[in-house]
């Protein structure tokens, strides 16, 4: 991380203020948003009806996650939850968020529905397919879609290759992990991944997407070093870790920030929590924070620190997932929909506000008020201390202000004391 300190003055008062150089990926799976709207759901901000990818990104949020399925017209067509998310669904989106000037994050499944560590099933087109096949029809089948995205103005700036692969994926040949753990399942699960990301490096032109490997352990070190040690063991060329964190099957906080802490010091790559949500309502208490909207921005407030405060500051973004949810008649959706970053009347909750000051510019600002002054910074600096010195001159003392920070309003902030005496320099430090 690179910092840009800057320097301003107020009756005695010397104030150093940061601005984060790299940018966090403040970012919402939007994946059935245009499913929902088929069906009659609105998004709202301030009571005015709008555009949903509008509404998140005038909150800072920055990028859209759309998964992708091989399923056909007839599939999709039977049962579109559960189906519809092939290319023909997925490109009108992905088109809308590149537009709107947000990053888009393309989640390949490799399967004609969900896929995660209890189903890894291959497309009905694929099933008779031998091992030999099947890295040429993954790697045709990656180009293709992103020589559509790319023509229709909708490159992927990442690609996730696969999701929640923590047993593999095309089953069974991609399978790993119980009864499939041999250095033959492992070696075939690799030839799969590098002929998916060559497929996508074959079509994205000279700056392809970055490519993530996705688990579902966030909580989970042990499970995350089998599968990384024995990926990495196979040769893959990928940029960045994703992780699923929930708090109803992942484990506590402190378990995220051993898994990840871990990972980014073996492994050397920065790591996203490519899925995570959080309940506004019918639920009890997760992790000591109250299932509400404001509970919402708590836990994403604890989970930040956990993400930005990783060494180095390796952690790299927090996708929300079903951030598009609503309750709709006819469709078993999980609970989900209480999960969301709108409420039941469609509008736009405070989480989304929190989540998009993840991406914001870490600047240090001040008002003074008769004896004291008020710091303030965005959630974009959380993970980090606020220390204080009273010189520039070397060797300068800084140390951590033992003051109680408050998180309010998609912010941060503390009032301290003034001492007109003795100018004091603030900064945000990384931990």
């Amino acid at each position: 991380m690179r910092w840009k300190p800057t320097i301003c003055s107020l009756a005695g008062l010397l104030l150093a203020a940061a601005a984060a150089a790299q940018e966090f990926l403040a970012g919402a799976d939007l994946s059935h948003l245009a499913f929902f709207e088929d069906r009659g759901i609105v998004y709202r901000a301030d009571g005015q009806t709008q555009d949903a990818v509008t509404i998140l990104k005038n909150r800072g949020i920055n990028c859209v996650r759309l998964r992708l399925y091989t399923s056909s017209a007839a599939q999709a067509q039977a049962d579109p939850y559960n189906y519809a998310n092939n290319l023909a669904y997925t490109l009108p989106l992905a088109v809308r968020v590149k537009n709107a000037g947000l990053k888009l994050m393309l989640d390949f499944h490799f399967s004609d529905t969900w896929a995660d560590p209890g189903h890894q099933t291959k497309p009905a087109a694929w099933m008779n397919l031998s091992f030999v096949q099947l890295p040429p029809q993954l790697r045709s089948y990656c180009s293709n879609t992103i020589a559509s995205l790319r023509d229709a103005g909708a490159l992927p700036d990442y690609a996730q290759i696969g999701n929640e692969t923590t047993s593999g994926l095309l089953w069974t040949d991609g399978q790993v992990g119980g009864a499939y753990e041999n250095v033959t399942q492992w070696s075939q699960f690799g030839a799969l991944i590098k002929a998916a990301i060559q497929g996508v490096k074959d079509a994205a032109g000279a700056t392809p997407p970055k490519f993530i490997i996705h688990l579902d352990r966030g909580g989970d070190w042990a499970t995350t070093q089998w599968f990384f040690d024995h990926l990495n063991a196979q040769a893959v060329s990928y940029d960045m870790i994703g992780q699923s964190y929930y708090p109803f099957w992942h484990g506590s906080l402190d378990d995220l920030r051993n898994c990840l802490t871990n990972a980014v010091q073996r492994y050397n790559k920065p790591v996203i929590v490519a899925e995570t949500d959080f309940p506004y309502s019918n639920s009890t208490n997760l992790l000591g924070f109250t299932a509400s909207t404001n509970g919402q921005v708590d836990y994403l407030v604890a989970l930040a620190q956990v993400v930005r405060g990783l060494p180095g500051r390796k952690g790299a973004g927090i996708f929300w997932w079903a951030a598009e949810y609503q309750a709709l008649s006819g469709y078993n959706l999980a609970g989900f929909h209480r999960r969301s970053l709108f409420g039941p009347d469609g509008n736009v909750l405070p989480a989304a506000t929190a989540l998009g000051q993840l991406a914001a510019p870490t600047i240090l600002s001040f008002t003074r008020n008769d004896g004291d002054i008020r710091l303030e910074w965005p959630f974009s600096g959380a993970g980090m201390s606020l220390v204080a010195a009273t010189n520039l001159s070397p060797p300068s003392i800084w140390q951590t202000v033992p003051d109680s920070i408050q998180s309010t309003g998609g912010a941060f902030n503390v009032t301290l004391p003034v001492d007109s005496g003795s100018p004091r320099f603030y900064r945000l430090q990384s931990n």
